[in-house]
Parts: structure tokens; sequence; C-alpha cells
């Protein structure tokens, strides 16, 4: 390369810019997906090699950068306000597409003060996209920040996310580029990659998303921006926030056109006319061309051309006069349902899932459509909508009515009672998990009739349908804290067909398959010892620590914790019944003698509810659970209780609600220097605290660090006691206890 490398990386990234401009923009691609992602893989490499090139405005910044710890939320400039929606285009009580014309018609005209309309105005009429509403703030044509609607008075800022989107610039270039621009717009899930990404997850049993939309939106609350690059999220532009140039533009349409200039995806406008005939009929025959879109449509968006007339015009509380969103009904057919599968999602969740007769619907042939849940199934409610129809009280062999949410998922709406054939079977809900045969749980519960049944979850964490999930939980740092044992990891051990990893004991059996592990890429010989290690050193967490990682339903790490200073071992808790494991009030006096408060609302020995000990205690006793705790022991992990230990010598040390923290309600936040956050609530709880997650008024004590946030705010106004680090290591020298023993 005779070029020097800043030359080089000017070029390479003034290549792919052009590339995403003539893709996205210009609709005419000037190289493969090949070509570009050889010459990405280049400008990584260059980057890499020589640090001073790096620039936030890069193409590199596309491909996810280092996950984020949450999202920062922002004011808007200019608050993002809602658009009110119709679904008539003629008068249709006061809330017809017509309606709306006439109004802002008598709005417009009502006074003069030099903007007064002898004529009607001229409209924009462009799709309405299904997707998720983004503001993108440009200082001196860079991209500084990507914040979501939220609340229309401020978002999440989602800057990372947004920057791994190729059809997002990251710098503008040209003439007359505002020094402040925010773009308004909308980040969609291409169909295309919407139904990759759901193949992917359908072969990898997981639950599909149900439309693109929430999808999308899910994806945008990602913490790790290389998922976010690996869904390919689009975005298109369509309006505006706070501009410091006041003559960018002077209209919506003119604001579009400035736009692409920069290099920005849009929405050509379906109709552009001051004749609301023609804005009808544009919508009209858009209607049977939308299914037709790359994305999800669900709807056209009509508003006055005019920023002027726009100002003049004004708005409501809720939304803009100027503006409207005209939404297309569902599409409905109707087939025959022919029987019902039952698939079994990686949180363990059981839905009910149609096979019927093929039908078509916005372009495609349906023959699978969901259920949503056994509620939904037997409940035979009226369709207010049409009274010869059930809502559901779905049947084998029934005439069912299919719509598509979000113009994609299709999902049964509702019943034809008339068409029902003789003796047509009813669903059953299974009993038991129809992957594993492990025992479920069903909400709410009971089949008393009383409530519609809306979950039925198997609650055996070993179940093959949950598998992966559930052992990266396992594995993970506030779990059982297997150093080495990553999602990255666990999918890779997994594709050996040498190495068995499907039960919770089967990772404490992998140090049996070393030489195995050493034969697949990126496991190599330093990286297995570590994780070797890791494991040996999992079998020593104890009881609590064991029973809160394996994602047993209703029982986290605070409950597995109350649990495991009650009882001393496994065995004692297995002994234990069903009413063992209620909520008890204590006596003062057996209170001391525990070491917990002596407040009555406090001292209770457990933190299952009377709906969640059958759960649990159902899971504890069940065939798998048995066989799951055997093999453990059997494999030297440590099933005794640390806590039950700490409890004892708190009551015989007199240690009874006699400290700085016997009896508090404390919580935690922001970063101390001296102690991770787990390992000091351990600590506490030993010396008679109870902690929360959240601020209340029942709170005691609040412990603030380092970039302390809302819990601050809300516990100053709440009058509660606030602790910094410094008074918290003085209070525990004074029980002789310092960071680190």
């Amino acid at each position: 390369m005779s070029q020097s490398p800043s030359k080089r990386a000017a070029e390479l990234r003034d290549l792919l810019e052009q590339a995403n401009r003539a893709y996205y923009t210009d609709a005419a691609p000037v190289m493969s997906d090949k070509q570009y992602d050889s010459l990405m893989a280049e400008l990584i490499e260059l980057e890499a090699k020589h640090p001073a090139l790096a620039d936030d405005a890069s193409p590199t910044r596309r491909v996810g950068g280092a996950p984020v710890d949450g999202f920062e939320t922002v004011v808007h400039a200019v608050s993002m306000l809602s658009i009110d929606n119709t679904y008539s285009l003629g008068h249709d009580n006061n809330s017809g597409l017509l309606d709306w014309h006439e109004r802002m018609l008598k709005a417009a005209g009502g006074a003069d003060t030099g903007l007064f309309v002898k004529t009607a105005p001229v409209l924009v009429a462009d799709a309405k996209i299904d997707g998720i509403a983004m503001s993108l703030r440009y200082e001196s044509g860079r991209l500084i920040r990507a914040i979501t609607r939220g609340d229309g008075v401020k978002g999440d800022d989602v800057t990372n996310n947004i920057k791994t989107i190729r059809s997002v610039p990251l710098l503008l270039k040209g003439e007359g580029v505002p020094d402040v621009l925010e773009v308004r717009g909308e980040v969609f899930f291409p169909l295309e990659q919407f139904q990759r990404v759901n193949a992917e997850r359908e072969a990898a049993g997981e639950e599909l998303y149900l439309n693109p939309r929430n999808a999308a939106a899910g994806t945008l609350k990602n913490l790790d921006p290389a998922v976010v690059a690996a869904r390919r999220l689009g975005f298109v532009a369509h309006g505006r926030g706070e501009i410091s140039d006041d003559g960018f533009a002077e209209s919506h349409s003119g604001l579009l056109d400035r736009l692409v200039d920069l290099g920005f995806s849009i929405n050509r406008p379906r109709a552009h006319s001051a004749d609301i005939g023609e804005i009808v009929a544009a919508i009209e025959a858009f209607g049977k061309a939308k299914d037709r879109q790359p994305y999800a449509v669900d709807g056209v968006v009509v508003r006055v051309d005019s920023f002027a007339l726009q100002e003049r015009l004004g708005q409501t509380s809720k939304s803009p006069r100027w503006i409207v969103a005209y939404k297309y009904p569902a599409e409905r057919k109707t087939t025959v349902l022919l029987r019902v599968e039952h698939q079994v999602g990686k949180t363990g969740k059981i839905t009910p899932r149609a096979v019927m007769e093929g039908v078509v619907l916005g372009g495609t042939t349906v023959k699978h459509a969901t259920l949503h849940n056994y509620g939904r199934v037997r409940d035979a409610s009226t369709n207010p909508e049409d009274p010869g129809a059930a809502r559901t009280d779905i049947r084998i062999g029934d005439t069912v009515m299919i719509e598509k949410a979000g113009e994609v998922i299709p999902y049964v709406a509702g019943v034809v009672l008339e068409k029902r054939p003789r003796g047509a079977e009813k669903v059953a809900a299974p009993a038991r998990c129809p992957e594993c045969g492990g025992p479920v749980e069903v909400d709410p519960p009971g089949s008393d009739g009383t409530a519609l049944e809306t979950v039925r979850v198997c609650v055996n964490p070993e179940c093959p349908a949950q598998v992966r999930e559930k052992l990266i939980w396992f594995a993970g740092r506030k779990q059982m804290d297997i150093e080495g044992m990553g999602e990255k990891t666990v999918d890779l051990l997994r594709t050996h067909a040498g190495i068995p990893l499907n039960t919770f004991a089967d990772v404490f059996r992998l140090k049996d398959h070393a030489q195995a592990m050493l034969t697949l890429d990126g496991m190599g010989e330093r990286k297995v010892e570590i994780l070797l290690q890791g494991i040996e050193e999992a079998k020593t967490r104890g009881l609590a620590k064991l029973i809160g990682s394996m994602g047993i339903r209703h029982l986290g790490d605070s409950t597995a914790r109350s649990l495991a200073r009650l009882y001393p071992d496994l065995d004692a808790l297995l002994a234990a019944s069903e009413e063992d494991l209620r909520p008890k009030t204590l006596s003062k006096d057996e209170a001391r003698k525990r070491g917990l408060p002596e407040d009555p609302k406090e001292r209770t020995e457990t933190g299952l509810g009377r709906d969640t000990a059958p759960a649990v205690h159902g899971y504890l006793h069940s065939a798998p659970a048995r066989r799951t705790f055997a093999e453990l022991r059997e494999l030297g992990v440590d099933t005794t209780s640390h806590e039950y230990k700490a409890a004892s010598s708190r009551a015989k040390g007199a240690a009874d609600a006699s400290g700085p923290f016997a009896g508090k309600t404390v919580v935690i936040t922001g970063t101390l220097e001296s102690y991770e956050r787990e390992p000091l609530s351990r600590l506490l709880e030993s010396l008679g605290a109870k902690m929360s997650g959240s601020v209340s008024s029942r709170t005691s004590l609040l412990i603030a660090g380092e970039s302390a946030g809302s819990k601050l705010a809300k516990a100053t106004g709440l009058g509660v006691e606030v602790w910094d680090e410094a008074q918290l290591l003085a209070s525990l020298a004074k029980l002789g206890i310092k960071p680190g023993a």
C-alpha cells in the first residue's frame, strides 16, 4: 500500500459512506456486500494498528463496541409529541380524516395574522412505518446523540446502538449544514432481517418475536451494541427537532429534500396536494401496495406542508393540530383449525400454536398462528365486534379468523361459532411439560373459572427447551461465578458432539473433556485451565448460591439466602413441608434467637408467598430436581448453608438487635471503592440488616457510593438516613470489620 495510513483510512471511510448512501438513500448499490465487508475489514485492521486514526464518525463504529452499563435519560431540546390517529377516511363521529381536515381549515383561517389562508393549504401524505421514534442530534455535522421518544419530554440516550445502523449518517457533508440539526425519524426492523432473526431464534429453540416493532424496541434497549449491529436495523428520516438555521427549510417537503442531500433515507410522499380528495385517493391506493414494502407499514401520516402554518396551528396538550395518522384496518380471513401444538420457549413458557389449512394473508400463505395462552383458548366471551363469534374458545375443527399483528405475525383473532362442527374437541392444556415431562406452573393458579389463565410455565430448569439460557445464567458472575464460562463459551462447548453440556451437573463434568476442549477454536490451554479452575471454585459456593442460580421460578438470590438462613443444608430444606416454606411471623423471643428484627412487619422466616411456596416446593420435590441434586452432590458440589452458620453465630454472639444494622432495611446505590455490592449485602445481612433493591418509606438507611442516582434523590426526598462510604467503613470498624475481612 503506497498511501500513508491516514490517507488510506480517509479513502476507505469515504468509500464505505458512499456505499451506504448509494444503497440506502439512492437505492442504487455501487458494490457487493462482499466488497463492502472487505473494505470494512481493512479499515478495522488499519485503525487497530494506528490508534491515532480513531474517529467517532468512522464507519467502523457501526460494527458495535463494548457493552454499556445502562442508558442515560436525556431531555429533548424540542418535545416529541404523539400524533392523533384516525381509522376512517371520511366523517366518523368527529374522528375521521375529513373531520380533522375541517377542524384544521377552521383553525388556519381563524384570525388575520398575516398567515390567514383563503385557499386550502397544501398537505403531504407519506407512509407511516411501524417502528420506534428517534431523535438524532448533529452538532457541526457530527452525530452527537440519539435519543428515544420516551415520554415525549425525555428519552434514553441510545447513541452507541444507533451508530450501528448503516442508514444513519455519522458525519454530514455538503454545504449549508446547520451548527445544530435534530433529525426526527423512525428506527425499524426491515422485514427481510426480521424474518432472518426469527428463523435463527426458531432454530435455537427461542421464542419468536411477535412483530418487527417490538423486536426493534427490544433491540435498541440491548446493552451490547454488537448485538444491535447483528440485527441490521434501518432508519428513515421524516421530521425535525431543533435546527439552529431558521432558513434550512420552509416546509416538510423542502426538509425532506435537504435531508436527502445530506445522506438520509426518507419515504417519498405518496401525495402532495391541497385537495383532500387526492390525499384520500393516495391513501386508498397505497393500501393495496403497503404489503410489498420492505418494512411494516400501519398507516399514512397526513400533515400541513408549510412550517409557518404548522406554527400558526399549534398544538393541543397531547398532539399537534397540523398532523394526523390514518391507520389501516388489519386484514382478516377465515380458515379451519386442524390441530394445536404446544411450544416451550427459552423461559419455560408454554404457548399454544395453531396449525391450520393454508390461507393467503398479506401476500403470504399462513398455516400457523400463535394462540397466545391457554386462557384465551378457553375464553368463551362474545367478541364485541362480531356478536356471531366468540373472542376465542377455540376447538379443533373450528373456523377461525386470522389477522396479522403488525402486518407480519399471524394470530387467531376469534372463532366463527355458527360454523363449529358437532363434537368439536376442546384444546387441552398440557398438565406436564411437552418437552421434558416436568411440572408446570399456572398463573393465575387454580382452575375455578374465576380468572383466565395467562401463563403456563415449565418449572424444570433443566428442560431441554431452556437449557442454553439456564446454563449461561447459572455460570454468571452474580450466580455461581464461573470464570471463563460466558455465553460464547457455552455456545462453543455445546457445538462439540463429544462434550455433553445439557445439565447443571454436566458443567462439573467438563474436566473429563479437557482434551476435547483444547481442540476447539479459541479454547487454548490457558483458557481451559481458567475455566476448570472456575468450575472447581464454584463447587464451594454453598446452598444459597446453588439454588439461587438454577433459575427456579420464584426463587431468586435474596429468597435463596432467606431459605439458607433457615435450613443448615439441602437435606433439611428438602425435608421441609410446603407449609414450612410459607411465610410465618415469629415471636419476639424466636426472632431474637435467630438474629431477626423484632418488628412484626419484618420478622418473617422466608421470602416465599402463599402462592409461590407450592411452586417452589413442587420443583424441589420433582423427579428432575431430585436427580439434579443427587448428581451435583456426587460431583462434590457443596450443598450446606453458609448463611445458616452466620445466623447461628449471630444468635449465640449477642448481636441481636443491638448493632447499627440490626433490624434496618438497607439499600445500596452507586459504586463503592472498598466493597462489591453483593459481598457487602451478605455482610450487612449477617449483621442483622434486611437488604432491599428499592427505596421506599420503609427504608431505614441508604448507603450511597460514587455516581449515586435516582435512589439517592428519592431517599433525600423521603428523609431517609444516608451514609457515604466513609461513614459505612467507620461503622464497620467499630465492629472490628475491615474491608476484605
